[in-house]
């Protein structure tokens, strides 16, 4: 993740261009249902009633948790009151335990979903035999999340509901008029204000329970309308011990930066039904094989203006599909003051982005992708909080411990931002809820948590080099409450929306990462494979002669056993200034002046085209289950991202100078990739050949993967993954004639992908109407083999011909050896690859 620090106040967003606020803003809203339940909080806890519980937990009686601060004995007296048939005033007015509408209860909860109960804990010990020697740590890690769980259950009724936070804090409407709740323990006293009340602090003030909620209920008018109308701009006003402060809901659906102002307004979002987006398309099943598009929505064209999710929908979306990618990752989704953070400076946790259209707006784009059959991933930020006194939770309620732990431990130096404190009651609700509501009401399919090893350690990866010693990631610096948060809300994804994807980002390579938690695992699906990327970067700054093969075999294959992973050669945070693309490393100003195809080449653009193909190839080939690509690096784009932004001037009196708020270099030019009379078209037909060869042979997700060469000499990589055998030539020379390969199937080989192709801005140097006929005998430790030509810097794949009728219509179906796992020769003893089937037979290459 990279993360730019958050500038002062009054630098935040003034350039950014925004629409009148009322006329594009008032007009569309997602409904926020009543609660069905009583809601009463401590500083740790609101306390909802316990329903049935979601699947018996353990036998072992519940032991209080001091770390969680539970009341022993407390009873939320609402609940008490609805058990005894007594309906308080809060319930005549459907603000603590109104019914959900009929409509929403058969639109959302036809059936009521539950999560699984935790397993054992002990299934890690069989995968990973090495976790034994930590198995105080990690069963009192276990036991914590299950403590966690039984609490969940007993004061909350299960995941299911605590999960579903949103239906009672927050503004949630009922037939007789809307409540407003906010968890504000150290606040003093609060009122609710905004355009409905001409900001009188005085008008609607709000009472506080013995559990530092704040309440407010609003009648509807006597006409029947909202006594707050949707569009309305709303804070809550409150005295608090540092002073009195206007702030933003917490739990606020939307929010907008007027044109012309700093600070950004909550708004009050809540349609007529006619205005709601209803989604047409049912979403699509989890890929086998997830393929990548990670993009930003506001430089998503190819001018220099912020995009809007309409226009990402109608233009970018056909190009994701056509390219080959079943997946789409979107960054910068919740809404961040700072355009320049990149999104990952959160204000406010529930509200999709203003700056790129409306809430329904994002949900016809999430609609489109689904009919399209991507699927919709959301770069989500769990890991941290934006330090925004103003727009964010910073501060909230005037104390640094609201949302946050207190004092050092509460700021990320690095990122200048808040951590939250994931052993608060309170906190785990809120991101819950917010995970949730992302999946719910939008329908995303899925995540990629940021900044995840930031969270799991109290170092936050800063300044720590991991080297796989099991001790570094069982110890004192891990932060046990983090990892159990993302035990949870692993949990709750999986067991409420079961074709929900979930990766993590995690640089430090956390052992059970990607296992279920039933089994003791953290309960991701993938972890992005970051190492790959700063490889090829290591590589594109040393000579070619000093490129070895068994490194850049050893990096790209040095991830554990059954737990998938998302490779990449580059993403988002290669393209940021300060860094460069590969493209960029590669061919550097040569690409300003000779990518016209009727101009002559250059040897460095000659090079670059090329290994920019074997680079993305043979990362896809080798890395990983899944890939990922950050928009418009497909055909090499130029240059570097930078978000518009100015002079910032530090405390210290030192200018840190902008770009004259430019937009220029945050767009991406597509138009350079379609253009036939460019070289970045050939990089981009390459990539689109690339995805649907996966699509149609599935070699990311085959159990037989193989590497038998890697020639130091000849500077050349020999594997199989499924039923295709790739050649990669790294050498800047020398082609190979009748170069002898070894395979496992007999048969007869074709070429399915050439990067010599000159579709692609190759030379035409191999003939695709050859055909390569297996002969018996071993070779590189293969039962046989056959014989082709390798010119230099190319690649090129080969498929058994009985297998392309076979890819036209499904997977091909994979024979795996026993033993024989994608490994590098003396891996580090963390990253070990273990043998496929048979773990008493050493792993071959």
């Amino acid at each position: 993740m990279a993360i730019f620090g958050e500038t002062p106040l009054s630098l935040s967003s003034s350039t950014t261009s925004l629409p009148p606020l009322f006329l594009i803003y008032a007009k569309k809203s997602s409904y926020d249902s009543d609660s069905p339940s009583a809601t009463l909080a401590d500083s740790q806890k609101i306390l909802v009633p316990s329903g049935e519980a979601e699947g018996s937990l353990s036998d072992e009686s519940l032991t209080s948790d001091p770390n969680l601060n539970v009341p022993e004995g407390f009873h939320d007296f609402d609940v008490q009151t609805m058990k005894e048939g007594k309906e308080s005033e809060a319930d005549k007015h459907g603000s603590v335990a109104a019914t959900r509408s009929e409509d929403k209860d058969v639109q959302n909860f036809v059936t009521r979903r539950t999560v699984p109960p935790p397993g054992n804990g002990q299934k890690i010990y069989e995968i990973d035999p090495l976790l034994k020697d930590h198995r105080t740590h990690l069963d009192y890690r276990y036991s914590m999340y299950r403590k966690l769980r039984e609490e969940i259950n007993k004061y909350e009724g299960g995941l299911e509901e605590f999960s579903r936070g949103y239906e009672k804090m927050g503004f949630n409407r009922s037939a007789e008029g809307i409540t407003y709740r906010e968890w504000a323990p150290g606040a003093k006293a609060a009122s609710l204000v905004g355009d409905f009340n001409n900001w009188n602090s005085n008008a609607d003030v709000m009472t506080r329970n013995e559990f530092g909620v704040w309440e407010i209920f609003l009648p509807n008018n006597a006409d029947g309308s909202p006594a707050i109308p949707h569009g309305s701009r709303v804070k809550i006003h409150m005295e608090t011990p540092s002073g009195i402060k206007d702030s933003i809901p917490a739990w606020i659906k939307f929010s907008v930066q007027a044109p012309g102002e700093i600070p950004y307004n909550g708004i009050y979002y809540d349609p007529p039904e006619e205005e709601k987006y209803i989604f047409k398309h049912p979403q699509p099943k989890r890929p086998k094989s997830l393929r990548i598009y990670e993009s930003h929505i506001g430089m998503s064209s190819t001018e220099p203006v912020i995009n809007t999710y309409a226009n990402f929908r109608d233009d970018v979306l056909p190009r994701i599909k056509r390219l080959g990618y079943n997946a789409v990752q979107i960054m910068a989704i919740q809404e961040h003051s700072y355009y320049a953070s990149f999104g990952y400076h959160v204000t406010n946790f529930f509200a999709p982005s203003s700056r790129f259209g409306t809430p329904e707006d994002l949900k016809s784009l999430i609609d489109r992708a689904h009919e399209l059959g991507i699927v919709v991933l959301m770069d989500i930020v769990h890991s941290h909080a934006s330090n925004n006194v103003l727009d964010g939770l910073n501060m909230f309620d005037g104390t640094d411990s609201h949302y946050f732990h207190s004092g050092a431990r509460g700021y990320h130096w690095m990122w200048d931002s808040r951590l939250f404190n994931y052993g608060s009651w309170e906190v785990l609700r809120y991101l819950l809820s917010n995970a949730r509501w992302w999946l719910d009401e939008y329908k995303f399919d899925g995540f990629r948590f940021d900044g995840v090893t930031s969270m799991m350690y109290t170092h936050h990866g800063l300044q720590v080099s991991f080297t796989g010693n099991y001790e570094e990631y069982f110890g004192f610096a891990t932060d046990v409450d983090a990892v159990n948060y993302l035990m949870l809300v692993n949990d709750m994804i999986h067991g409420l929306f079961p074709e929900a994807i979930a990766i993590g980002e995690d640089v430090s390579g956390m052992p059970t990462f990607c296992l279920p938690t039933q089994d003791g695992g953290v309960g991701f699906d993938y972890r992005l494979h970051m190492a790959i990327a700063d490889k090829w970067i290591e590589l594109l700054q040393l000579r070619d002669e000093d490129w070895r093969m068994g490194d850049i075999i050893h990096t790209l294959t040095n991830r554990r056993w059954d737990e998938n992973c998302i490779s990449y050669a580059e993403s988002h945070d290669q393209a940021l200034v300060g860094d460069k693309t590969i493209a960029f490393w590669l061919m550097d100003k040569d690409m300003y002046d000779f990518m016209a195809v009727d101009r002559p080449s250059t040897p460095l653009i000659d090079r670059g085209i090329a290994l920019h193909k074997m680079i993305r190839l043979i990362t896809m080939g080798l890395g990983g289950e899944g890939y990922l690509n950050f928009m418009g690096n497909e055909f090499g784009h130029p240059e570097w991202i930078d978000f518009p932004r100015g002079d910032q001037h530090l405390p210290t009196g030192k200018v840190v100078p902008g770009n004259n708020n430019s937009y220029d270099k945050c767009r991406r030019r597509f138009d350079l990739g379609d253009a036939n009379y460019l070289r970045y078209r050939g990089l981009q037909e390459f990539d689109q050949a690339m995805q649907h060869l996966e699509e149609n042979y599935g070699f990311m997700t085959s159990d037989h993967q193989y590497i038998s060469r890697k020639s130091e000499d000849d500077r050349i990589i020999v594997f199989e993954r499924g039923n295709l055998v790739f050649v990669f030539n790294f050498h800047w020379s020398n082609s190979y004639f009748d170069y002898q390969v070894g395979c496992l199937k007999p048969g007869k080989y074709k070429i399915v992908l050439d990067s010599d192709d000159p579709l692609f801005g190759g030379f035409n140097r191999i003939d695709h109407s050859a055909e390569h006929f297996t002969f018996e005998g071993w070779y590189d430790n293969r039962p046989r083999s056959f014989l082709v030509y390798a010119p230099c810097r190319a690649a090129v794949v080969y498929a058994l011909v009985e297998d392309e009728a076979e890819a036209a219509h499904a997977l091909v179906e994979e024979d795996s050896e026993p033993g024989h796992a994608l490994v590098e020769d003396d891996p580090e003893p963390a990253m070990q690859a273990l043998p496929v089937k048979d773990e008493t037979k050493p792993a071959e290459e």
